[in-house]
């Protein structure tokens, strides 16, 4: 009976010693990224703070009329998952039912990213729990605050292990490219959606522009690897389109360029997965990135997560830190605003990713930010 069990500890041990190996081998591993930084630009202290928060923000929309929508970051586990920044408070938006599992149909699951688009419509992206719910596109009339538009993607489109991460929306209001960041599955894509049509599909799956380099974010001193084998990695993430929507730049978090491909080409179904890969282009060199946001100056703005830091790239591709304080901790979604206003959630994720509520709660709170960069942009984005 002694040998039975000691056998049965002892597959189980091996078994046990494979699944890390694989996890490892699939999840884990990297380099540390070179310091692209240089000297910023602006001075210390040019960020204004807009809110305190007891969970870290996600993502940020600011209205052209100044109001600020911002989703709580899905991996502190919120039960706000959208709100509006009203007198400096969070305020469910658009209302307390719509962020409960038993409140309407069109209840939110996982909200990370949100725009708003030139028609005045807050779009909403809803990973649905990396596939295993719902992923789902809703947009919201803020002339009303109504729900007018509704696409839940289908399982070919946002599969199981999914992760629909952020997204951009054309100067028409006809076209949506998000991007799948794919953590877990391992197979990023572009998603286009056509609005008018009420279809989505998949391109660019496993291309060399949305796959991440084996690179391990550090953030304020703590490297991004969890219990030392899974490396927070995922695929494409950083995206965004040009003020005139003709090019869609784009890039995984860990990868030293970023990329871009013509929306025309975007567009055309007819294109084979070949073709369509043909005409990526590699743009510039950057940082580490997370959120990004374009002027209409045709500047380039990126978060710089391991610097606390906001990056620039000029219309020739050169790149400068343009602002660093360590108050951005991770600086993670950006939305241009009215006034020339450019605005910063940082999320705080290495104070978030596979924590417990109460050190999350520890290190709050968690900020809203805007600066003036220089050029303005188009609120929403």
């Amino acid at each position: 009976m002694k040998r039975i069990l000691l056998t049965t500890l002892g597959v189980s041990v091996l078994m046990l010693a494979l699944v890390i190996l694989a996890v490892r081998l699939r999840y884990g591993g990297g380099e540390l990224f070179e310091d692209r930084s240089s000297e910023p630009l602006l001075p210390i202290g040019v960020v204004e703070k807009l809110a305190d928060l007891e969970l870290p923000p996600g993502n940020i929309a600011v209205s052209a009329t100044g109001r600020v929508f911002f989703s709580f970051h899905p991996e502190a586990f919120p039960e706000i998952k959208l709100a509006e920044l009203i007198g400096g408070k969070a305020t469910p938006y658009p209302n307390l039912e719509m962020q409960q599992a038993d409140g309407p149909e069109e209840h939110f699951q996982s909200i990370l990213s949100l725009r708003i688009d030139r028609q005045n419509r807050l779009w909403v992206l809803d990973y649905g729990d990396h596939g295993m719910g719902q992923p789902r596109l809703l947009a919201f009339d803020l002339e009303t605050d109504r729900l007018v538009h509704r696409h839940d993607f289908p399982p070919h489109v946002a599969p199981l292990g999914s992760h629909l991460n952020d997204f951009q929306v054309n100067p028409a209001g006809t076209r949506i490219y998000i991007a799948d960041a794919s953590i877990f599955r391992k197979r990023p894509a572009i998603v286009v959606y056509d609005v008018e049509a009420n279809t989505s599909r998949r391109v660019l799956e496993g291309h060399a522009s949305v796959s991440a380099e084996r690179y391990i974010p550090v953030v304020q001193g703590q490297k991004m690897l969890i219990f030392g084998i899974f490396a927070i990695r995922p695929g494409v993430d950083s995206i965004a389109l040009d003020r005139r929507g003709e090019w869609l730049y784009y890039a995984p978090v860990t990868n030293r360029s970023l990329y871009r491909v013509a929306a025309r080409y975007l567009d055309d179904d007819q294109l084979s997965p070949k073709e369509l890969g043909a005409a990526v282009e590699v743009f510039a060199a950057k940082t580490m990135s997370d959120g990004i946001s374009t002027d209409l100056a045709g500047n380039i703005y990126l978060t710089d997560l391991e610097h606390s830091a906001i990056v620039r790239l000029a219309p020739d591709g050169t790149l400068k830190t343009l602002l660093k304080d360590p108050l951005l901790r991770w600086p993670d979604g950006l939305s241009f605003g009215p006034d020339g206003w450019l605005y910063i959630a940082c999320s705080s994720l290495q104070h978030v990713i596979m924590r417990s509520a109460g050190h999350i709660r520890e290190n709050a709170p968690y900020q809203i930010f805007r600066f003036k960069p220089g050029p303005a942009g188009v609120s929403g984005h």
